[in-house]
């Protein structure tokens, strides 16, 4: 068989580097399009261990936002972190904390909720807010939920197919809820790159934040519905937004209720434009990728002191706009 001409190999040749070429660009556009929206088809977002084990968990900016309204919701009704835990894990493994459209036969939403089985209509169950909450009403009715195993504790309420799926997701769901419900501190990060569909400006954090905890106050005014948990107050300077945190009436330390509000503006940094947090001494930038916040200047000794005066602190959100 004769070889083939020197000008069809240069032909092959071209051919095969031109190829290579189009997947370079095809990747390199992909690469392009995840920096500019924020990231949202890989993980832009860790949590870490407080407990120095080196347990991690990395997550998108979508799955930030959802897991911080889960947790939100849970929290404004006075649940223990348990059940937050137990609402988390469920939502990783029915969803991947992704907010769909679709599922097994009419499966919807985060929780992957049935209209026809009574969970509400499709629009309200594409609702995280009200997804969230069925699922806390049901979870609340399971007796004696928070010393159950959690995968008993989540088939009791979603009935499933595949009952023992849960349980691997517990160490993440565990690693969220102790951040997002303030337990832990400083150990929630995400990039912080707002997406292309970004909402922003103080008025856009204060919508979220009366959307995730239901209610809040400025110069006196409320707005939004009224809910059992004390009214978030909060003050506009400029793109400054900040909210005083003082002790709970539900139990919950000043700390703890800091550090959810801290945590829940980095979890929603990209879909809000925020970039930079500030909580007790301590500060997270946008842009920062090591998982670290960072001592503000002055800051600790200025938590300090506040702390041993008793006086109030505040959660500083500064956005883009």
């Amino acid at each position: 068989m004769p070889e083939p001409s020197p000008t069809l190999q240069r032909r092959g040749r071209l051919l095969r580097i031109g190829a290579a070429f189009v997947v370079l660009l095809a990747v390199a556009g992909y690469l392009a399009v995840q920096y500019i929206t924020g990231g949202t088809g890989g993980p832009g977002c860790k949590v870490v261990s407080a407990d120095g084990d080196g347990a991690t968990y990395e997550f998108t900016p979508e799955q930030a936002v959802n897991a911080a309204t889960i947790t939100a919701v849970g929290t404004a009704r006075g649940l223990p972190e348990r059940a937050v835990t137990i609402a988390l894990a469920t939502a990783l493994q029915e969803s991947a904390l992704r907010n769909i459209g679709h599922g097994d036969r009419d499966s919807l939403g985060l929780f992957q909720q049935r209209p026809s089985q009574g969970w509400g209509t499709e629009e309200q169950i594409m609702d995280p807010i009200y997804s969230a909450g069925m699922f806390y009403d049901h979870l609340v009715k399971v007796p004696g939920y928070t010393r159950l195993p959690l995968t008993v504790a989540a088939q009791r309420v979603q009935r499933s197919g595949f009952p023992q799926a849960y349980a691997k997701h517990e160490p993440d769901a565990t690693l969220l809820a102790a951040a997002l419900t303030g337990r832990s501190a400083a150990t929630l990060t995400c990039e912080g790159r707002p997406g292309a569909t970004a909402t922003a400006g103080p008025d856009a954090v204060r919508s979220a934040l009366v959307r995730d905890f239901g209610r809040i106050e400025q110069a006196g005014a409320e707005v939004g519905a009224a809910t059992p948990t004390p009214t978030l107050v909060t003050e506009t300077s400029g793109r400054t937004v900040t909210v005083p945190v003082a002790e709970e009436t539900d139990g919950r330390s000043a700390r703890e209720r800091g550090w959810q509000l801290a945590h829940w503006a980095v979890a929603n940094a990209s879909a809000l434009h925020i970039e930079r947090v500030s909580y007790a001494g301590r500060e997270w930038v946008a842009g920062h990728t090591d998982s670290r916040w960072r001592a503000a200047a002055g800051g600790a000794r200025n938590a300090d002191r506040a702390e041993s005066a008793g006086t109030e602190n505040a959660v500083r959100i500064v956005t883009g706009q």
